[in-house]
């Protein structure tokens, strides 16, 4: 039997107590585990772990964000001066993006639908998929929009009846040559108007700066054309009134030379749909048919 004290009393006293701390560590992390407030303690840690990947994202975003806006701001871009209709509009726009895209943007700004636009900046712009710049398109520099508005369009005042129901009768006998036809030859009996420009055939020429003057219309009567390209129009004038015909509603233009006298032709220009709507115009010199014709239909001039 040991005696109290002895070494084998202290080894026995060690053992317990480390029996003891095992069995308090074990409750421990069995409180922590199950009590309410260890638990709250948990939730808490994970709460701030998910409120800091929160941030993180909504940091992410907004630094794609910036980044967007750095890129979208950092394109490069022309500032340059629209004219349509007599009215000015500066536009700033970026030089990669196309000429159909800047059409959209001027009917955003005009109101002028893009199938009725045509662009001009050093000519007729025909190919819409072309950069600005492509298209060498700086600062300070103008383009030219000539169209008109539908509304535009529905004032053009029709031909009357009987006119309508005349050339229907003409069209029937279109295999004829025009100046062979009754009710062409009628005007060209009258002769080569005093007045009228000098033709010459066989030649081609821009348009003159001033109007095409002297020619004859169906009825016999003095008849000129005056193109206001800003305005997209033509004008043409008798003694009587001037009618302002938008370039964009006319369908067609025809012409023919005049048998004898191949320096002149015989021209219509028509405002409708049909073939009826021919306005006629006789004596027209030979060597402004070709501008006339792709002026009205979109092949412009040279300024």
């Amino acid at each position: 039997m040991a005696e109290e004290g002895s070494v084998v009393d202290t080894e026995d006293k060690f053992e317990s107590e480390a029996k003891d701390d095992q069995v308090l560590g074990l409750k421990d992390t069995c409180r922590s585990k199950c009590c309410p407030e260890n638990a709250d303690v948990v939730n808490d840690s994970e709460d701030s772990n998910e409120k800091s990947k929160e941030d993180f994202s909504v940091e992410e975003k907004e630094k794609d964000t910036t980044e967007e806006e750095q890129a979208c701001c950092s394109r490069e871009t022309a500032s340059f001066r629209v004219v349509w209709n007599k009215k000015n509009y500066e536009v700033n726009f970026p030089v990669d993006e196309t000429a159909d895209s800047l059409k959209q943007h001027i009917e955003n700004l005009t109101g002028l639908p893009v199938s009725m636009q045509k662009l001009m900046y050093k000519g007729l712009v025909k190919d819409g998929s072309k950069t600005l710049r492509e298209l060498n398109v700086t600062n300070g520099v103008k383009m030219m929009v000539v169209g008109s508005t539908m509304n535009d369009v529905m004032k053009v005042t029709p031909p009357p009846p009987g006119a309508l129901k005349e050339e229907k009768i003409a069209s029937a006998s279109s295999k004829e040559p025009l100046c062979k036809q009754k009710m062409h030859k009628k005007v060209l009996d009258k002769g080569i108007p005093d007045d009228v420009m000098p033709g010459i055939k066989n030649k081609k020429e821009k348009l003159p700066d001033i109007p095409v003057a002297g020619m004859y219309n169906k009825y016999g009567g003095k008849v000129r054309l005056t193109f206001k390209l800003q305005l997209d129009q033509l004008w043409i004038g008798t003694k009587e009134r001037t009618e302002k015909i938008p370039m964009g509603s006319i369908k067609n233009v025809i012409s023919e030379s005049i048998e004898g006298h191949e320096e002149y032709h015989i021209m219509a220009i028509q405002l409708g749909p049909t073939e009826a709507s021919r306005y006629w115009i006789y004596w027209v010199p030979a060597q402004y048919v070709d501008a006339i014709k792709d002026t009205i239909l979109g092949k412009w001039q040279p300024f």
